[in-house]
């Protein structure tokens, strides 16, 4: 029979109410809420970032190619139709999709206002997949005519401009043009940053504006399956693409974006870490309490001959028991709690600020795993700590207290 366990069973169904019965309920809670906390934490913090990720990649891609050039303005070089190269790219296994575009600075003016931004050229073969969910009102580009626009609703805002309305675009170059378009659609990204830039029409009508021949366009836009390829992905795009080509990743394009998902990172190991501690501390305090109200039964066993490793694993199974419980109420709080926030989008955020309209969250449960098994195991290895006081309890000093 295994006394350490036989005992730890008898301890925990005690009829006497004790002071230790109500620290294990505040045990249990404090592991129960600091596993809940991890877990929303990190399915917030991860739904987060991928949702801006989602909207950046919507309007940028994940990787772009196009020729060096020493102009750093938004007029671009003229990238020629070279079937070799695309076909190249296209049959990598990670590419999803890859779209032919061409950027152009112009002014939009309405009656009242007008506002700077850039034109983005689109072909009918462009991939609707990333950006169509930012539509929010009107349609896609039908590429039947060259005078449809879609612009963001921001500009739509600053211009007093509504669906079906013209607009004049004029160009900025020498000399300089000017289209009337028709609004066709409005987008919405909540990425103030992107929706104030970009505006989308038709590639051709870039094409005569720059007097380009048939078939060219500004710069490749990459989609690939999975972004954790990207790395692999853009060294293959390197071999395809020669010396005058350059191949950016999104974050080499937008790096002001994921600067700011690595300061999130880092405040979230901070915030982690404390509710670690803050959840060990309890557990010590815990097996403390339990260990000060059992003395009398420490010195009886001391007295009999039990060592003291089976007097110290008496409270440690105890411990894990609590930990164990801890982890079925904060596994149940915090999944509870993702469930209805995902399910009923219950709490709101501000676009403007946050760049979406609702705390998201990402489903992960690996994370759960990975939550439980490291706060089991850190916790448990701390509450190891008060344990080793069994040791320096005197048999003789011991049985002088009262039950």
């Amino acid at each position: 029979m295994n006394i350490a366990l036989y005992l730890a069973k008898k301890i925990q169904h005690t009829k006497n109410q004790t002071f230790s019965s109500i620290i294990i309920k505040v045990g249990i809670a404090s592991i129960a809420i600091a596993v809940s906390v991890l877990i929303l934490s990190f399915f917030i913090l991860v739904g987060f970032k991928n949702t801006i990720k989602k909207k950046l990649f919507s309007q940028t891609s994940h990787i772009q190619v196009n020729k060096i050039t020493l102009n750093r303005s938004f007029e671009e070089a003229t990238m020629a139709n070279n079937l070799d190269f695309f076909n190249k790219s296209i049959k990598l296994p990670e590419v999803k999709s890859i779209n032919k575009v061409a950027l152009k600075s112009v002014i939009l003016k309405s009656e009242e206002e007008i506002s700077g931004v850039v034109l983005k050229g689109i072909d009918s073969k462009y991939d609707w997949n990333e950006f169509e969910q930012n539509i929010i009102e009107g349609r896609k580009l039908s590429f039947l005519a060259e005078n449809e626009i879609i612009i963001s609703k921001k500009i739509a805002n600053e211009l007093q401009l509504k669906l079906e309305d013209d607009l004049l675009v004029y160009f900025i170059q020498n000399p300089p043009r000017a289209r009337k378009l028709k609004i066709v659609g409005i987008y919405d990204s909540n990425v103030e940053e992107l929706d104030q830039v970009y505006v989308l029409t038709n590639l051709k009508l870039i094409q005569k504006i720059n007097n380009w021949e048939k078939g060219e366009f500004g710069h490749y836009e990459i989609f690939i399956k999975d972004v954790e390829t990207i790395d692999e992905v853009k060294k293959k795009l390197l071999e395809i693409f020669p010396q005058e080509y350059e191949v950016l990743k999104v974050p080499e394009i937008l790096p002001q974006f994921f600067d700011w998902f690595k300061l999130l990172d880092r405040n979230i190991i901070m915030v982690i870490a404390l509710i670690t501690i803050v959840a060990a501390f309890n557990m010590i305090s815990v097996l403390l309490i339990m260990i000060m109200e059992r003395t009398p039964m420490i010195g009886l066993l001391k007295a009999v001959g039990t060592q003291n490793t089976q007097i110290r694993n008496i409270f440690l199974i105890n411990g894990s028991k609590i930990i164990l419980w801890g982890l079925f109420w904060g596994n149940l709080l915090g999944i509870g709690i993702a469930y209805l926030q995902s399910t009923y989008k219950l709490v709101k955020l501000d676009a403007a600020n946050y760049y979406m309209n609702y705390v998201p969250i990402d489903w992960n449960w690996w994370i759960v795993l990975i939550v439980n098994l490291s706060v089991f195991v850190v916790v448990l290895l701390v509450t190891y700590l008060p344990s080793l006081i069994i040791k320096k309890i005197s048999p003789v000093e011991a049985l002088k207290y009262k039950d």
